[in-house]
């Protein structure tokens, strides 16, 4: 059950400084992730790439039914405000950009809704929201019978941020960027329309009372604007990229946190990533538990009589047939042991019932065992039998190891004793035997036998420290 600390902590068991120093991303590299260009993102695996596209899928639906409801939200302003346009004014164009956006949308949801949305999409999708937006300022003007730099004054302009705030919903900073130089780029052109449509072709002033109550234009506002729109833009982005990058660790530790679940016990899996510290060794936990080991016999003999490829496959079925009554039965896995299975009852986690566990899970064991052995014999393979040994006790349960490899492990005379129970189990000629003191602890704790059992007092088991009383199991 070895784990992989990761780097090594200080002596308050938080990473050290030479770990909080590889944490902190440099500026360049942030920078760079704001293009998606980081040395990061060319070490995420294809299977976490996957998740992270799907994400982008998620965030390109998310923001076609934003957009949607944006254009609804257009539509109901325009369909319930008074018109206070001119009887004749000479065109009318919010209408048709509203049509116009609305198609756009629902075309942008439906293509977002079968796939990822790709990147020339997503750029005519900010060019036609900033298209939209600016083209209705810019046409007030003309609406109302007024001179151009009307519009400059037009509170519409602050739609522009939710425009480009949407972006972030792809988690992709260089459509946030994108989309903020385009709104920029665009109130500029508007500004010097308005410039340059005034008359004797200029509308300036540098009064902010006259800027305020007229049609003339104010640099310094115009600027402050522009400004705002690239502070904003570049917050969003930096904060996209932070995210992002944080993102992807957290999808690498999702996969990994998966991928750990099945290498380790699940509950041992979440004491590792559910851990507040660096995990080291030299913890451990007594608990009162009972262990179960489980053996494949003549394994040996088998491994010589069947090729590599054939022998995993046999020891795959084997722990596919055997592990879900141990499980079932709220047993953990310790380890594998080639052909062996240490299990544990009680120890990962307190309980006042590990023996009528570990009992109950034996029976099942022999059941599936004995419908195991039929099959691969029907199948030709040469199986000997399989052997349970069960004992309780005081054990400790802790991480061990140097440091640089972790293992979490069950410790104890009952380990030791349930091994040595497994191996007697040839010698007796039956699938399982329990120790005595265990079997009457299950009986205790709620424990109704049904397999066939005859106890035997005071027999020899090699290794145990003198006579021990056992229970048969399956004679």
């Amino acid at each position: 059950m070895a784990i992989d600390p990761g780097p090594p902590a200080g002596r308050d068991g938080q990473p050290g400084s030479a770990a909080r120093a590889a944490a902190r991303p440099a500026l360049g590299s942030l920078i760079a992730d704001l293009f998606q260009r980081g040395a990061a993102q060319e070490e995420i695996p294809e299977r976490v790439r996957q998740e992270l596209r799907a994400e982008q899928h998620r965030g390109d639906i998310l923001m076609s039914v934003v957009q949607l409801v944006l254009c609804a939200i257009f539509v109901a302003l325009y369909t319930l405000s008074r018109s206070t346009s001119p009887a004749d004014a000479p065109f009318m164009p919010v209408p048709w950009a509203l049509a116009a956006y609305a198609a756009f949308s629902v075309a942008k949801f439906r293509l977002a809704w079968r796939g990822p949305v790709a990147a020339p999409v997503q750029i005519a999708s900010i060019l036609a929201d900033m298209t939209l937006l600016l083209g209705l300022i810019w046409s007030f003007h003309i609406q109302y019978g007024q001179t151009a730099a009307f519009y400059l004054k037009a509170p519409t302009l602050l739609y522009v941020f939710i425009f480009i705030a949407l972006r972030s919903l792809r988690m992709e900073a260089v459509y946030v960027v994108v989309a903020g130089a385009a709104a920029a780029a665009g109130w500029l052109a508007l500004v010097l329309y308005a410039a340059l449509a005034g008359e004797d072709g200029m509308a300036v002033t540098r009064d902010f009372v006259v800027y305020m109550t007229s049609s003339t234009i104010l640099w310094g506002a115009e600027i402050d604007k522009m400004v705002s729109i690239g502070l904003v833009t570049g917050l969003v982005a930096l904060s996209i990229a932070r995210a992002r990058r944080m993102l992807h660790r957290s999808v690498r530790e999702a996969a990994a946190a998966r991928d750990l679940r099945r290498f380790f016990d699940p509950r041992i899996a979440s004491r590792i990533t559910g851990s507040e510290h660096l995990l080291q060794p030299g913890h451990g936990e007594r608990r009162d538990a009972t262990m179960l080991f489980v053996d494949l016999r003549g394994f040996t003999a088998l491994s010589r009589a069947v090729d590599p490829d054939a022998l995993v496959r046999i020891l795959t079925d084997y722990h596919a047939s055997l592990i879900p009554a141990i499980r079932a039965h709220g047993g953990n896995i310790d380890k594998f042991l080639g052909d062996g299975i240490m299990a544990s009852f009680g120890a990962t986690s307190p309980s006042s019932s590990h023996a009528a566990e570990a009992l109950r899970a034996t029976e099942a064991l022999v059941a599936a065992a004995d419908a195991w052995l039929s099959r691969m014999r029907r199948e030709g393979t040469p199986v000997a039998g399989v052997g349970i040994g069960i004992a309780s006790g005081s054990v400790v349960f802790g991480c061990i190891g140097d440091g640089a490899r972790l293992e979490y492990t069950v410790i104890g005379e009952a380990a030791n004793l349930a091994a040595k129970l497994e191996k007697a189990t040839k010698t007796l000629s039956v699938p399982a035997i329990v120790l005595a003191a265990t079997y009457d602890l299950a009986l205790e704790q709620g424990y109704a036998p049904r397999a066939a059992t005859s106890v035997r007092r005071k027999i020899e088991i090699a290794g145990a420290d003198g006579p021990v009383d056992v229970v048969l199991i399956g004679t």
